[in-house]
């Protein structure tokens, strides 16, 4: 029998976010992810640290989440400076071509600046774009 716990998959991703809801319109209007929990409080449960903040979660269709914590100080994430913008990114999985030009579609027309689609050699098929807080997102489809 092993000795390591199994993972069965990702329940969520968390990252800093300046605005709560900018980030609520972003994930819920535009890439239409439901906000399904909300979680306020003054001290971070794992440490004891007083640091007040809003934890939202956004759910995917197969039931993991991305998450955001507001932490009050108007502060986006930074970007990491030994690493370009393109590298540390979000990739979200989408299901037919379709739906990759309705996204782009969708994003262009609320302002957003959209690369691609791209062809990842036949691997995958993918646009990318940053959210209001600085965070690259890739959707994509896998191609084969």
């Amino acid at each position: 029998m092993s000795s390591f716990v199994p993972v069965h998959g990702l329940h969520h991703v968390a990252y800093r976010c300046r605005d709560a809801e900018e980030t609520r319109h972003f994930y819920e209007d535009l890439l239409g992810l439901p906000l399904v929990h909300v979680v306020r409080e003054d001290h971070v449960g794992s440490t004891g640290e007083y640091c007040p903040f809003i934890h939202l979660f956004f759910e995917m269709t197969d039931g993991s989440s991305v998450a955001f914590f507001d932490l009050g100080d108007n502060q986006a994430v930074e970007p990491w400076p030994n690493t370009p913008r393109w590298v540390n990114h979000l990739a979200l999985r989408v299901g037919s071509e379709a739906e990759v030009d309705e996204a782009k579609r969708r994003l262009e027309a609320a302002g957003v600046e959209v690369l691609g689609p791209a062809l990842h050699g036949g691997f995958v098929r993918s646009i990318y774009f940053f959210d209001p807080n600085g965070i690259r997102l890739e959707l994509t489809l896998t191609t084969s």
